[in-house]
């Protein structure tokens, strides 16, 4: 399986490393390009914003000629804005180029996830997809260290060239590789409004915003965090223990989630992830937040990979924009969640602090993973990439039943309160 999808896997490592690359290098950026570390920062909110918009609303037009064209045209995109970005005289030719890198990275994310599902047979989708979040979570943990070491002998431009290698590398993985890749679905069906009108997708995507935020957001405040509580001796150990806990769990996650399924596991991520944060927040101890931490990292990844399938396992034809929604969601809520946390500490509130704020909104998050997990199904076989088969109709009827009582029940309780 791992010889089918390896290309795609190189693919999402370098989205990992250049979507958190820029913060090892911004000190030298802004004095290369005579401006200020807020202003470089700006380039990480236009990635991220172009992200968000172009998955959901390009993807589908992409692949409507073939998906090997969706996926090179998408990593041309990325390694083009990339390239841009490695060369940008002025800040403005920066931030118009991490436009042009976000677009290509959120269309590709969406269409490698699909094409990875639907390489393989229906019991090791699990497998496929958590190995492209394999890839995203090690270039992310490899991002910031790997681009601070390439700058200190080369620069940030060559940090950026080394992002545009991977990328290139990739390109040619894909273009080379033997074999027809499946053509994805871009029927109408796929469109915006069909996807969300669907309970169990819209609390999916919410929920995938929901953990973006306090996950990746809160991890911006790590450094500080640990100051606060005297560990400041621990800070790169702690850094590497959320980086290894997301590589390890979101590499191993795949024959769990193809073994027991998304319906079992959907509750149980955001509940080590909510206890991972208390324990931050009520233990002081080194081991104890070591501990807490690489589970942080672990379970935050592997939440990606899980609610995919908890969202896509009946809706394979559908997979490609629910993807879309879903990624585009968890990289807004990361920026939520930066920006929330400077927020509240401009307010007057402790780096300390800021733990018990994301077990909050995790433990929202906990309410929906629950809600999802009931509107999943329990099993699901014969899958096909144009739509259900003979033997899942039923299990699909019985969702569309479940899906169906939870619009009527929130009508009746629109009409109470009226």
């Amino acid at each position: 399986m791992t010889r089918k999808i390896w290309p795609l896997v190189v693919a999402a490592v370098s989205l990992g490393i250049d979507a958190y690359v820029l913060a090892g290098v911004l000190p030298d950026m802004a004095d290369s390009l005579a401006t200020t570390a807020g202003a470089i920062g700006l380039g990480v909110t236009a990635f991220t914003a172009a992200y968000a918009a172009a998955g959901p609303s390009l993807s589908r037009v992409l692949v409507g000629r073939s998906t090997r064209t969706a996926l090179l045209v998408a990593l041309g995109t990325f390694n083009l804005g990339n390239l841009a970005t490695a060369l940008a005289p002025t800040l403005g030719v920066f931030l118009t180029s991490r436009v042009v890198a976000g677009a290509g990275a959120g269309v590709l994310t969406a269409v490698a996830t699909a094409t990875a599902g639907a390489l393989v047979a229906d019991h090791e989708r699990g497998r496929a997809m958590a190995l492209v979040t394999f890839g995203l979570s090690t270039g992310t943990v490899a991002g910031v260290p790997l681009g601070m070491l390439i700058s200190q002998h080369m620069g940030w431009r060559g940090t950026m060239g080394f992002v545009v290698l991977i990328g290139v590398l990739s390109m040619l993985a894909l273009a080379l590789r033997s074999g027809t890749l499946p053509q994805l679905p871009a029927s109408r069906r796929s469109g915006h409004g069909a996807v969300l009108r669907s309970p169990r997708v819209a609390f999916g995507v919410t929920l995938s915003f929901v953990l973006g935020m306090a996950s990746l957001g809160l991890y911006t405040y790590l450094l500080p965090m640990a100051d606060e509580r005297g560990l400041n001796g621990w800070g790169f150990a702690l850094v590497w223990a959320w980086g290894i806990g997301g590589v390890l769990g979101s590499g191993l996650i795949g024959k769990p989630l193809d073994a027991l399924g998304p319906r079992r596991l959907m509750p149980v991520v955001p509940a080590f992830l909510l206890a991972s944060f208390l324990v931050i927040q009520l233990v002081d101890t080194p081991v104890a937040w070591l501990v807490a931490t690489a589970a942080w990292g672990a379970s935050g990844w592997i939440s990606v990979p899980v609610l995919q399938q908890a969202l896509t396992r009946d809706r394979t034809e559908q997979a490609m924009p629910i993807v879309a929604f879903q990624m585009a969601a968890m990289y807004l809520g990361s920026a939520a969640g930066s920006a929330g946390g400077s927020a509240l500490l401009a307010g007057g509130v402790t780096a300390n602090a800021l733990p018990g704020w994301a077990a909050l909104a995790t433990a929202g998050g906990l309410v929906l993973a629950v809600l999802i997990a009931r509107l999943t199904p329990r099993s699901v076989s014969a899958v096909t990439i144009g739509g259900n088969s003979r033997r899942n109709r039923p299990r699909a009827a019985a969702t569309r039943c479940e899906e169906s009582a939870v619009h009527h029940e929130a009508d009746r309780a629109g009409n109470r309160g009226r």
